[in-house]
């Protein structure tokens, strides 16, 4: 089972780069897009709406924001969009395809790189999602949240950690929400399971040639309910082709999604 997932910084400006094209060619399973800067009504092209997937949008209210989607193989039981907090949900930042024994979430979580009015936002995130992670480890049900959680986690996890220790995205007590997730909730950043190597990022600032120079972050992960780590196989981060500021993230499990 193939999953994929990146933040487009607009579908549209990544259909133009080749996104859908390359998407053709990597038979994935599930693939999860974040910051999509569309209403749904903008996407009526067929290349929106994936030949042999189902396809699901989830828009910000406000116009050219936000948003998310998902593709899928197989259909869900069930497409759940928001985590029932309205000023989120209202930036269309959650969408959940549910299986019968699985979930996949494209999540797509604040900045607060912004300005303070966008940290305090963002900390309000943390504090609400992370009463609907602990809600989700109660469920009888795999999840795999895939996205831009924008938090690189560790120093690994960056290329200049030390002047960024006082930047969003990689605050002391950023860092700390997510080791409460995986040390206390026992949730599972995929991605290290089989990668646990350096300078290996998924987003580049458009500034200095932070690309060409692999100044990077890793802020997008695919975090994954513990039953699902021994089914962990393979992960990558595809950077031969650029659609977006950030590199779709992909990872294979060993793994049957009952529709």
């Amino acid at each position: 089972m193939k999953v994929i997932s990146i933040n487009t910084n607009g579908i549209r400006a990544a259909a133009r780069k080749g996104f859908f094209d390359w998407l053709k060619t990597q038979d994935a399973e599930i693939v999860c897009v974040q910051e999509t800067k569309a209403q749904e009504h903008q996407l009526e092209d067929e290349q929106f709406h994936p030949s042999g997937y189902v396809s699901a949008y989830f828009d910000a209210q406000k116009k050219g924001y936000s948003g998310t989607a998902i593709y899928a193989r197989k259909p869900p039981i069930e497409i759940i969009r928001g985590f029932g907090d309205s000023e989120f949900d209202n930036e269309g930042r959650y969408l959940e395809f549910r299986y019968r024994n699985i979930s996949f979430v494209s999540l797509y979580a604040p900045s607060g790189s912004s300005g303070e009015h966008r940290q305090q936002s963002k900390d309000r995130f943390l504090e609400s999602f992370k009463l609907h992670l602990q809600s989700i480890r109660r469920k009888r049900r795999e999840f795999i949240i895939c996205g831009d959680w924008n938090i690189a986690h560790q120093n690994i996890d960056l290329k200049n950690w030390k002047a960024n220790q006082k930047n969003s995205g990689f605050l002391p007590y950023e860092r700390a929400w997510l080791t409460e997730l995986f040390d206390d909730l026992g949730l599972v950043d995929a991605f290290r399971v089989v990668e646990p190597g350096a300078e290996q990022y998924t987003w580049w600032s458009n500034r200095g040639q932070a690309w060409d120079k692999n100044v990077g972050w890793r802020i997008d992960y695919q975090i994954v309910t513990p039953k699902l780590k021994d089914a962990i196989r393979s992960a990558s981060i595809y950077k031969e082709q650029r659609f977006s500021d950030h590199a779709p993230l992909i990872m294979e499990y060993d793994f049957e999604i009952e529709a």
